[in-house]
């Protein structure tokens, strides 16, 4: 279900956003910190709503999120309610079909975390064990290359996380694959866990735009390359994810 946004006056084909002056988001409240995650007061902080803000600010733009099922980020999007999907949104061929992604703000790594006496150290230590992971993602994809494992996908609701980690936890499934920086919190607040192994796969993040306003993914665009060039976006890094070197050196 895509809730309706304000109407706008601005004709549609002349106006940047949705909503003159605002920047809908397509997101979920799902807890993904350190990218993006509700604090104690249930305002949305981490990487990239920081990023949001910094880029919004550039463009005098006032960024406003909404919770939405992961599973349909794009098909809401689709409907021209909202302006962009940022939400940890990984560039795949699949996605360039429907929407255009800016160029990257990060590149992440994926890792497959477990139980720390499970014996799992490597991917071949996966043979014959159930390997959760977000449905549809680029992570779940992955097991297809596990020789020997299972996928077992879990609905992007935004309890995925909790529902994957207590499935562990409860031996429901043997493995957990996910972006690293997620699995890596997860491992940190939990003595039980730890990460088995990473995959560097250097999975490029953006935001995606609809295809019908290329003005607004250019600028954008532009705007991501303002924060690399004056060094907010290396600083939001160093402040966000301060264990892994900034990639656009």
């Amino acid at each position: 279900m895509c809730p309706p946004l304000p109407e706008t006056k601005t004709e549609s084909a002349t106006r940047l956003t949705v909503e003159a002056g605002v920047l809908h988001i397509a997101a979920s409240d799902f807890d993904a910190r350190p990218m993006s995650f509700l604090d104690n007061d249930g305002q949305r902080t981490g990487y990239e709503p920081e990023l949001a803000r910094a880029v919004c600010a550039h463009l005098g733009l006032t960024p406003v999120w909404h919770n939405l099922p992961m599973a349909e980020f794009y098909t809401c999007l689709a409907t021209e309610k909202y302006d962009a999907v940022w939400f940890n949104q990984a560039i795949t061929p699949e996605r360039l079909q429907v929407v255009d992604f800016t160029q990257p703000y990060g590149l992440f790594d994926e890792s497959v975390l477990v139980k720390k006496d499970s014996g799992i150290t490597s991917v071949n230590d996966l043979a014959g064990k159930r390997v959760g992971g977000l449905a549809d993602s680029t992570n779940i994809a992955l097991v297809a290359g596990f020789p020997g494992a299972t996928a077992v996908p879990y609905p992007g609701s935004d309890q995925v996380l909790p529902e994957m980690l207590a499935a562990l936890r409860a031996g429901d499934i043997d493995a957990l694959i996910d972006d690293e920086l997620v699995l890596v919190v997860a491992a940190e607040e939990d003595d039980s866990l730890k990460i088995a192994f990473h995959l560097p796969t250097r999975v490029p993040f953006a935001i995606a735009t609809p295809k019908a306003n290329p003005t607004l993914n250019a600028t954008l665009n532009a705007a991501i390359a303002a924060t690399l060039a004056d060094g907010t976006l290396a600083q939001l890094w160093a402040e966000w994810i301060p264990w892994k070197p900034f990639p656009f050196e």
